[in-house]
């Protein structure tokens, strides 16, 4: 069976996972995960690297354990010292921490102290009370741990946009190759950016569909055959991904790829206006009466019931149809249209690589400026900044600066808004920078009232630039904080700051709707990539995607902007005390 990056990511994760649960040394723990980290951000898969001879030990946070290891889950498909840990704890144990809010300290509290080892017996202890009396739970803490475990019950296994493309793009790859093969589209929720992805729709235009479905099965990676005929078929692949393909003609190729694209909220709506017209739409066609009038391409079926095309990732009917009729569909944002990531970390906390590194893989993504928000020092478990260290950063960026990189660096941090609303580092340090990146890292259970003025508080500073991933969110491992974001758009409208779009796939913050909210409020997203090694920037795509489903233009992104025009609208004369920004300020205007 084929192993990719996130077979052998997943291992390490699962071994970290476990050795923190038995409470191992934190130092062998955080190996794995940087482990895990550096394989799910590299740009290839693993076994292409060392099939070419490369040296993966040369990879930041793979040292010669780890290299060994992925070695052996390539070679054999396990891991012995997995496997090792699996048989000292219980089965089940892990399945715990697919629940939002729990993670492995908490786990092992629950499997040390009240001899938990599974959802079931999680529900009752919750239900009969007992959790909350242990150390660092509370009752509010046991109210989210049952509602967790009623949410996780009544959804299915869905994938990361990330991991689900892993798959995807493979398989479109192989499918292309099959003889006759002329067209292949990877359609459904995947096409339209969703944050998660339940299965994957495939369509395929060829002559002889029974040798396409032929093909497809006998991918090395399809596990289950669900089922099969001439021109469909449905298999589950080894990772546990369903994925349906669908053979179709070139004439009835664009309403296909409509209707296998979805929504089905937005795809009814658009066949009560064709109702209207007398018309008719499925897979194979829009119809009046048995005439098909278009179906070759989306255009033309769109066209057929009085609309223009609508993007995929409009596709939601949440307004995309009224603003369709009306002439006012937004012109979305487009990869190339980034100037600058606002966002980046460096080796001097939790980043893998120095600031060059840094600057030119940056520059080799078409970028003309990056910040470096490294942490700032609450941050401990990422060694964050103090004040002395944020000065010494300062001189290191302007040295870079004033070689000439082909890349402008801009100094940052990203600070932590403390509980009471204040910055972890002093107003005489924050205003020395050209980025002040707020976030909350700690007190995600802070009421809604009290996490709202927090945050508001934090933004009041004059130094504040941007509010790093503004709902706390990790998919699937962790809810949204509660907060009013209502308010924190609106507020920012006042403040004249910025709302972060994090474009980490973990992450992917903000929410959609927030961002068509910030939209309407006219307040400016910023789409970066909170990048902590150089293939960090390849996620900026992911970003680009969740921006989109927002309904953000061009215009509506803050960092679309060339360098210059940055400069006017964001920094204030106090703070252009940087030698070497002056520079390309004046570099531009004089």
């Amino acid at each position: 069976m084929p192993v990719h990056n996130e077979d052998i990511a997943s291992v390490f994760d699962e071994i970290a996972d476990l050795l923190e649960i038995e409470g191992d040394n934190p130092f062998r723990i955080r190996a794995y995960r940087n482990g895990a980290r550096t394989l799910r951000e590299l740009g290839r898969d693993i076994n292409v690297l060392i099939e070419r001879g490369e040296d993966i030990t040369r990879l930041s946070g793979i040292g010669k354990n780890l290299a060994g290891k992925i070695h052996e889950v390539l070679e054999t498909g396990h891991c012995l010292a997995l496997d090792k840990l699996r048989k000292t704890l219980p089965a089940d144990l892990t399945e715990l921490l697919k629940l939002p809010g729990l993670g492995p300290k908490r786990v092992h509290a629950l499997y040390h102290e009240l001899d938990i080892h599974n959802h079931e017996q999680l529900e009752r202890a919750a239900r009969d009370g007992s959790i909350q009396h242990l150390p660092g739970f509370g009752a509010k803490t046991e109210a989210r741990i049952l509602e967790a475990i009623q949410a996780h019950a009544d959804t299915s296994q869905r994938f990361k946009l990330v991991v689900a493309g892993r798959y995807a793009e493979p398989l479109a790859t192989y499918l292309r190759s099959a003889k006759g093969v002329k067209k292949v589209k990877v359609a459904g929720s995947y096409r339209r950016a969703k944050e998660t992805v339940g299965d994957l729709d495939i369509l395929v235009t060829a002559r002889n569909g029974r040798a396409v479905i032929e093909y497809f099965i006998a991918y090395d990676e399809v596990d289950t055959v669900l089922s099969r005929g001439t021109t469909r078929a449905s298999v589950i692949l080894h990772s546990g991904l369903q994925v349906d393909l669908r053979v179709v003609s070139q004439e009835s190729y664009g309403a296909a790829l409509y209707y296998f694209t979805g929504s089905r909220s937005h795809n009814i709506a658009v066949r009560r206006i064709a109702r209207k017209r007398g018309l008719k739409i499925n897979e194979y066609g829009v119809f009046r009466g048995d005439k098909r009038i278009a179906g070759k391409s989306e255009e033309d079926m769109f066209r057929s019931v009085g609309l223009p095309y609508i993007p995929p990732e409009l596709r939601e009917n949440r307004g995309e149809i009224e603003a369709a009729h009306a002439g006012l569909l937004p012109e979305l944002v487009q990869p190339g249209d980034l100037r600058g990531d606002l966002h980046a970390h460096t080796r001097a906390t939790d980043g893998h690589e120095s600031i060059p590194a840094m600057a030119e893989a940056a520059k080799a993504h078409g970028l003309e400026y990056l910040a470096i928000t490294d942490h700032s020092k609450r941050l401990t478990v990422a060694h964050g900044l103090d004040s002395k260290r944020v000065l010494s950063q300062i001189e290191s960026i302007e040295a870079f600066n004033a070689d000439g990189g082909g890349i402008t660096l801009l100094t940052g941090i990203e600070v932590d808004i403390l509980e009471d609303g204040s910055l972890d580092l002093p107003d005489e340090i924050l205003s020395r920078l050209e980025v002040v990146i707020g976030a909350v890292h700690s007190r995600f259970d802070l009421s809604r009232a009290k996490q709202t003025r927090r945050i508001l508080r934090a933004m009041d500073n004059p130094n504040f630039t941007l509010l790093a991933h503004p709902s706390g969110r990790l998919i699937d491992r962790r809810a949204p904080y509660d907060v009013d974001m209502t308010r924190i758009i609106r507020h920012a409208r006042e403040r004249g700051c910025y709302l972060e779009l994090n474009a980490h796939p973990e992450r992917l913050d903000l929410l959609d709707t927030h961002c068509q909210l910030a939209r309407e409020e006219g307040v400016l997203v910023s789409i970066n990539s909170d990048a902590h090694s150089i293939a960090d920037f390849d996620n900026l795509r992911f970003g680009i995607g969740q921006a989109r489903r927002g309904w953000l233009e061009k215009q509506d992104v803050l960092n679309t902007l060339a360098l210059a025009a940055f400069v006017i609208l964001l920094f204030s004369p106090a703070s252009l005390f940087s030698v070497s920004f002056q520079l390309s300020f004046a570099a531009v205007f004089f």
